[in-house]
């Protein structure tokens, strides 16, 4: 089951809409726009039960707020998750049907349920069977923070997630299952002698206090049992950066990360059960207090969740817009005479999209006069510390970008720079296209073939004396005495890559000019070759 269609009417600066989401879409737009409106409109068809007159159009509260949200794609699993007599409730509302819509209105704030067009009111109990069948709502706003979502509440849907996720894993441990009925016979049990001294307590506390409040005052003093169900609602998260500190004490963009992470690892252990509630999730300035790396990982972590929930996000972020997926489409949020339009954003609108979103100025873009292509981190720490150190002048502007920073390609070097190289040479019209330059190591045996597609692939590179290759399989190899290591040495450095950069940074800081220009000749012929192709400052 997935939500098809979002129709909305007269709720703030959204008179009329109608959003047809995918499973991650982005709204983009300026501040004041009504990104911010689309979410709070959803939240108010889950949890409204009034509507003061702020929430109407132009405060005009004689045409009512309408929501509608329609679901398509209804599968019999979807179903089967429910318990018994929602299930019964839901197979009665939909007959044959795989679609259903729900209306929401101002009012009398209460659901209509319509299939195949025709309107089913609003049968007995059919609310309570629509909240476990439809979507949880989690609703991350901009406001929100760590306390508020990992402290365990009956009503906060993270809460349950985790919750849920704990019992889960244990329900099925024999130890788990007589430790539950042990704790219930203690607790609940009528013949329990603790069940029994707590009773005595209350009864003592109930006579000093009857003592303190004489004549008609009835005072009743109670001592309840521990749940059994608390038992796995507690949560707590530390950070330790030199002094142990509790996460809810960490800067915003902690807070939020760890926030996010939260729902992350819930979407993963949902990939693997074949029962569970679905979720929406609305993220209001996803990019929030996040680095633009941070940002990036987000991104596919959110596009991960999208595997099996929905997710909606609004931002202002180029970072989170300039990737492509399958699963993604673009909205654009656009306010006119204070009225909010929503359009979907086409493959030929998107450059000027991320080029509002970079600040709307060829000043702001801040454009690199030439790309140095290499493969991996090291020769990154390397090459950009010699270029501080001896070529300053000459090379200002250049950037080195490094293919291996997509750890999941990291080992085929290859590949990953055949991706990098993609967005800046473009088909035919690529800026860069003519004047970057790549430097590689020495192809292995391994890769002879990803080596001969990608001469194929770019033959003008070659043709133009654009790339460069080590004389070795490795930078370590290249590097003169006393860094100079072997194939095994190389091997045998870190898998984490900490130790290969490491290496990088101290030949950075202690290698002659004379000997980067003559002992590492190819590495310094490329950047030299860099500097001549670019764009002139």
């Amino acid at each position: 089951m997935r939500l098809s269609k979002i129709v909305i009417q007269n709720f703030r600066s959204i008179s009329n809409a109608e959003i047809l989401p995918s499973e991650f879409s982005v709204f983009v737009g300026q501040n004041n726009h009504g990104k911010t409106n689309l979410f709070e409109a959803i939240e108010w068809f889950y949890t409204a039960k009034s509507s003061p007159t702020e929430l109407f159009t132009k405060l005009e509260s004689s045409n009512p707020i309408v929501v509608e949200l329609h679901y398509d794609d209804v599968l019999d699993i979807d179903v089967e998750k429910l318990v018994d007599v929602n299930k019964t409730k839901i197979r009665t509302l939909l007959g044959n049907s795989t679609a259903f819509m729900v209306r929401k209105m101002s009012t009398d704030h209460k659901r209509s349920y319509f299939v195949d067009g025709a309107d089913k009111g609003n049968p007995s109990g059919i609310d309570t069977a629509i909240n476990e069948f439809i979507p949880k709502l989690e609703y991350v706003n901009t406001q929100i923070r760590l306390e508020d979502v990992s402290g365990y509440k009956d009503k906060n849907p993270i809460g349950q997630m985790l919750s849920g996720v704990l019992n889960a894993i244990i329900a099925n441990s024999e130890d788990y299952k007589a430790f539950s009925l042990q704790f219930h016979k203690l607790f609940e049990s009528e013949d329990s002698e603790v069940r029994e001294q707590l009773d005595l307590l209350a009864n003592n506390v109930g006579i000093y206090l009857k003592k303190q409040f004489p004549g008609d005052v009835e005072v009743r003093f109670k001592v309840n049992p521990p749940q059994f169900s608390d038992l796995l609602k507690s949560f707590d998260t530390t950070v330790d950066d030199g002094v142990v500190t509790n996460a809810q004490a960490k800067g915003d963009g902690m807070q939020r990360a760890i926030m996010l992470s939260i729902i992350q690892a819930f979407a993963d252990f949902r990939k693997q059960q074949a029962t569970g509630s679905s979720f929406l999730f609305l993220i209001d300035e996803a990019e929030l207090h996040l680095h633009p790396s941070a940002q990036r990982l987000l991104k596919q972590a959110l596009i991960d969740i999208a595997e099996t929930d929905q997710v909606m996000i609004n931002t202002h972020s180029s970072v989170l817009v300039v990737d492509e997926h399958e699963r993604q489409k673009l909205f654009r949020v656009e306010k006119t005479d204070r009225i909010t339009q929503f359009s979907e954003i086409a493959e030929i609108e998107k450059q000027d999209v991320i080029f509002d979103l970079l600040g709307g100025s060829p000043h702001d873009l801040l454009l690199p006069r030439n790309f140095l292509v290499v493969e991996g981190k090291t020769e990154y720490e390397l090459i950009t510390r010699v270029i501080k150190r001896f070529y300053a002048d000459r090379c200002t502007g250049i950037k080195v970008l490094f293919a291996g920073g997509d750890i999941r390609r990291q080992e085929e070097s290859i590949e990953a720079i055949d991706l990098t190289l993609r967005p800046l040479v473009g088909n035919e019209g690529g800026i860069y296209r003519d004047r970057l330059v790549v430097l590689l190591d020495k192809p292995n045996a391994n890769q002879a073939n990803s080596f001969k597609r990608f001469r194929e692939g770019y033959p003008y590179l070659f043709d133009s004396n654009r790339v460069f290759q080590l004389e070795t399989c490795s930078l370590e190899e290249s590097y003169p005495a006393p860094w100079t290591k072997t194939e095994i040495e190389v091997r045998s450095l870190s898998d984490t890559m900490s130790e290969k950069v490491k290496l990088a940074r101290a030949v950075a800081a202690s290698i002659s000019q004379e000997d980067f220009e003559t002992k590492m000749n190819v590495v310094f012929k490329s950047l030299q070759r860099c500097a001549d192709t670019a764009f002139q400052s």
